[in-house]
């Protein structure tokens, strides 16, 4: 019988939108990796924010008035004085900032967070999690946003609600709820269990909306893997009882061969006609699910939530159709960049960091350095493996010479030109296709010296996890050696690899290795999780030589011509749309 409800309301709600539909978009509408988002409207703005995990700056805010364009304007978590430390005693790839909730209220936006902080003890922060909520009257300044109000809950997942008569509220995975006080952080005990879900397992991800009189709780459950789905519940008060929706889950791809899998964890929200849209996560691997370097993804549906009714969802798919969209427009105020748009930078000592790159953990800012002659990047004892050993300047712990932007499609070319001051052997700067310092795939000019031979510089194919094609080298000729740079290279030609190469400036392409999608996709990391996507970039280290954090003397890579060329997208199996 639920099934034929479901099946019931689905179809209608598909022929429904058929009918009054003049507008199409694409899936993802943030593509890349941009996991747990959560958006709203303010006035004729949608503005949404994702998880960073362990990156940082952390906690992007994109903004959009067309539900299609959408430029990153700020980001939340962004200095290091916000959070003092608690970067560098991050150690598991996947910690760090999770599932963040942006909600607008009393003219300020807020952002409500939850830093991951497994194995390090901090003083005035606890040992383990910690929750965050920061606040800024302009959200399009990283200088806007407040240090955070620090609280302590036991679970993951805040979302802040504020009810009618003023107070705001935390829900967190469980479901349980608490009160907050915004002035001391401190959470009201006991903490109120409101739903268990449907029976899927890790019920978390809460959002409170309160319409037409009911309290609606909108949840993810059933697992981040192809399990994963919302299901929703209401109450006429907010500690309960909820009543569960019969046609729960009202949005999952699970149980199909659809080619978006793990859709869940989202947030509802509607534009200023009146309609209603459903933002959630998902990966792009069908079900074979193997290849999803991308990771989890924000991807879109329509939503009908007529007065007094639940919400129902439409399935998400790579091309929706749909009623008509706001009209199309880039009239969005700063400097930032539009997720999925090019990059083609050509630096020198006025460039700053672009908006949208990030590093793995707060950097030593001061190994990064824009001149007339590019970024000049002083190399770090850790390489972008690290090392899981006593010493923590190896681990990546205080910072490794690497910074990056997310891989936003599925056929790409990324290339930008290197130099090395070499001086020892172990110095090497290049570019990687990284997941997580468990996994990633490399190619870097090298100072090296191989058995029997002369020192000197190579460039170094090579990548780190448990599906690695072996390393591959080869000595630069002596017009190379001569030349100011070289230029290297990653390609994704298809779906199921990556080609990594080299060349003198526009000259051939050497191609040096391939190494598959999957190596750099979730599924082949015993540490790195479930949450995380590529990364590419560029970095400079002494591949542990040195003492204390410092390299020895030597070693500085300069890089110019950092170029992201989007090629294509796949949005289902065999369809690819030019970008």
């Amino acid at each position: 019988m639920v099934a034929l409800h479901i099946a019931f309301w689905g179809g209608l709600f598909a022929l429904a939108a058929q009918a009054q539909s003049n507008s199409t978009f694409f899936n993802p509408v943030l593509p890349g990796w941009h996991s747990d988002p959560s958006c709203i409207r303010v006035d004729d703005t949608f503005y949404c924010v994702t998880s960073t995990f362990i990156a940082f700056p952390g906690l992007p805010v994109y903004a959009s008035k067309d539900l299609k364009n959408w430029r990153q304007i700020s980001r939340v978590w962004n200095r290091e004085s916000q959070l003092p430390g608690v970067s560098w005693n991050t150690t598991l790839q996947q910690d760090g900032m999770w599932a963040p909730t942006i909600r607008y209220h009393d003219n300020e936006f807020w952002v409500i967070c939850e830093y991951i902080l497994n194995s390090a003890t901090l003083e005035d922060l606890g040992d383990g999690s910690v929750g965050v909520l920061f606040r800024a009257a302009d959200p399009f300044s990283d200088e806007a946003w407040s240090d955070p109000l620090i609280f302590h809950p036991n679970k993951i997942d805040p979302d802040i609600f504020w009810d009618d008569d003023g107070k705001a509220y935390v829900a967190t995975q469980g479901i349980v709820l608490q009160e907050l006080d915004l002035v001391t952080g401190e959470l009201s005990q006991p903490a109120i269990p409101l739903w268990n879900g449907t029976g899927g397992v890790w019920p978390e991800g809460p959002h409170l909306y309160k319409k037409d009189g009911y309290y609606y709780l909108m949840i993810a459950e059933g697992g981040t893997a192809q399990n994963h789905a919302v299901t929703i519940a209401r109450s006429k008060s907010i500690t309960g009882p909820y009543e569960s929706n019969v046609a729960n889950p009202i949005l999952t791809n699970r149980g199909t061969d659809a080619y978006f899998t793990r859709v869940g964890h989202g947030d509802i929200f509607d534009d200023e006609n009146g309609n209603w849209w459903i933002i959630v996560h998902a990966s792009r691997s069908g079900v074979a699910y193997d290849n999803m370097p991308m990771g989890r993804e924000s991807v879109m549906a329509p939503a009908r939530w007529d007065e007094g009714e639940w919400p129902v969802m439409d399935s998400v798919k790579g091309e929706m159709e749909v009623w008509p969209l706001p009209e199309e427009t880039r009239d969005i105020p700063g400097d930032g960049y539009f997720n999925g748009d090019a990059d083609a930078y050509d630096w020198d000592a006025a460039s700053k960091m672009p908006k949208h790159f990030v590093y793995w953990r707060v950097p030593r800012y001061e190994n990064f350095q824009f001149t007339d002659s590019g970024l000049q990047i002083v190399p770090s004892r850790a390489n972008m493996t690290g090392a899981y050993t006593g010493d923590i300047a190896l681990t990546g712990q205080r910072g490794i010479s690497f910074v990056s932007r997310r891989q936003t499609e599925t056929i790409f070319n990324f290339s930008v030109d290197v130099s090395l001051d070499a001086t020892a052997v172990g110095q090497e700067a290049g570019v990687t296709a990284f997941l997580a310092q468990e996994n990633h795939v490399d190619i870097g000019l090298a100072y090296l010296q191989p058995c029997n031979e002369e020192a000197g510089l190579f460039i170094r194919f090579r990548a780190h996890g448990r599906l690695s094609p072996p390393q591959a080298m080869f000595r630069l000729p002596a017009d190379w050696v001569e030349a100011e740079s070289v230029r290297l290279h990653i390609q994704a030609r298809d779906q199921e690899s990556f080609v990594l190469g080299a060349s003198l400036g526009d000259g051939e392409l050497i191609e040096l290795g391939t190494a598959p999608a999957e190596l750099i996709s979730h599924l082949d990391s015993a540490r790195s999780g479930t949450f995380i996507g590529v990364l590419v970039g560029i970095y400079a280290t002494c591949n542990g030589a040195g003492e204390g954090i410092d390299c020895p003397e030597g070693g500085v890579a300069t890089f110019q011509r950092w170029r992201y060329e989007p090629i294509a997208q796949f949005i289902d199996y065999e369809r690819s749309i030019p970008v």
